[in-house]
């Protein structure tokens, strides 16, 4: 039998040590525990979210990697067409991990109403074009769809919408001029289908997404040129090493940019937010250790005349340190219940309710987004109970300098 464990199985059980003096002490160690691990989670969840929702919404608008001519200067309107009949068109075979690739232009042009205007970019879009994140991002109506003639429909932003007073179903007159500036500028007019809102405001008060055919019949293409290629890969993991075979795998005119590249800021940015983490499960962890210790420290000196007559009766120092782990481990697994309890009912009611609302012209997002993953969930509940122990196991050690005799007389 496991006496030791026997022991502090008593200890716990007992009525006299839930209402001992130790007791409002061991409330509070339970207590640090139980909101250490809920501050955790949460800066777990909501780091994570925010890193992969912001992520996912440049993505929406980019794909992982873009494929350019290298004289585009990084401008936001396609100036030079690029052919389609390309080796890694319309199937990236020579490069592993990529999901899917399309083609897209676009260009700046200006909506006129009567009594206002907006400077937009037209964002072309064809047959091939990916709607998976803007399925997400509808609020409205419908799709664009441009498998069949060339038509006009368009996606527009709520943020548009709503400065220029537009609603779904709506026809407005978009202007594009000329190179020259002598000549008469293309109109055309547009008919609103779906209203998106990605949440992420520098995209939504630029891009419309329209018909490519449109773009490349007033910039005189041919069917078969496009402004870029957007590139999107399985793992984000992966992005770098991928954007550098995409380059090694197209042609020596074209450039390969990833989003990481091309969105420095945005991405050093979210980078933060892994320190912010550490910091954050560093100091809690700590906070509910060093309380833990305040609380085993307690355990010792109430219980000085057990230890006393434990040593007496032949039990070795680390048999009686064991007795107190015991007691502490319990301690900190009831605190890890709890917070589990309330860190979960949080993340689901945030996750499901969007009780916190963010700014999105700071943040980019319009709610807290939670990302939840039971398993660094486990990592963080075995990592937290293994280092409040390995903390534990200093002050237990205060158990070897406690004399068999003079702990009996202990008052």
């Amino acid at each position: 039998m496991n006496y030791e464990y026997f022991i502090a199985k008593r200890i716990i059980g007992s009525k006299a040590y839930k209402s001992s003096i130790s007791a409002p002490i061991i409330k509070i160690g339970i207590s640090a525990i139980a909101i250490g691990i809920v501050v955790m989670m949460i800066a777990i969840a909501t780091g994570i979210g925010l890193q992969q929702k912001i992520r996912d919404k440049v993505v929406a608008f980019n794909g992982h990697v873009i494929i350019s001519n290298f004289d585009s200067n990084n401008s936001q309107e396609s100036i030079f067409p690029i052919s389609t009949k390309q080796d890694f068109y319309p199937e990236f075979k020579t490069v592993e991990g990529i999901k899917h690739i399309q083609a897209v232009a676009t260009k700046f042009g200006v909506i006129r109403t009567e009594t206002d205007f907006e400077g937009v970019v037209l964002k072309g879009v064809g047959a091939d074009y990916s709607w998976n994140y803007f399925k997400d991002f509808l609020l409205e109506g419908r799709l664009p769809d441009y498998t069949g003639e060339r038509n006009e429909e368009v996606l527009m932003s709520e943020y548009i919408a709503n400065r220029l007073k537009f609603k779904l179903g709506d026809t407005f007159q978009m202007i594009f001029a000329k190179d020259d500036p002598e000549k008469l500028p293309n109109i055309i007019t547009y008919t609103i289908v779906g209203i998106y809102n990605s949440g992420f405001q520098d995209f939504d008060a630029t891009y419309v997404i329209g018909d490519i055919r449109h773009l490349q019949r007033i910039n005189n293409w041919d069917s078969d040129q496009v402004g870029s290629f957007e590139v999107f890969v399985d793992d984000y993991n992966q992005l770098q090493e991928k954007g550098i075979e995409i380059y090694h795998n197209t042609p020596s005119t074209f450039n390969t940019q990833t989003i990481s590249e091309k969105y420095v800021s945005i991405f050093e940015w979210i980078k933060i937010f892994d320190k912010n983490i550490y910091a954050i499960i560093a100091i809690m962890i700590l906070v509910a250790g060093i309380n833990m210790i305040t609380a085993l420290l307690v355990l010792i000196l109430e219980r000085t005349q057990m230890i006393g007559i434990l040593k007496a009766l032949g039990s070795n120092n680390w048999s009686i340190r064991k007795l107190f782990l015991y007691n502490a481990s319990y301690l900190i697994v009831l605190g890890l219940f709890w917070g589990n309890l309330i860190g979960l009912s949080l993340l689901f009611a945030q996750k499901y309710f969007k009780l916190f609302p963010l700014d999105p012209s700071v943040y980019y997002v319009s709610e807290a987004p939670i990302y939840i993953n039971f398993g660094y969930i486990l990592a963080l509940n075995i990592c937290t109970l293994v280092l409040c122990l390995i903390m534990l196991l200093v002050p237990s050690y205060v158990i070897t300098k406690i004399s068999p005799v003079k702990a009996i007389r202990f008052e």
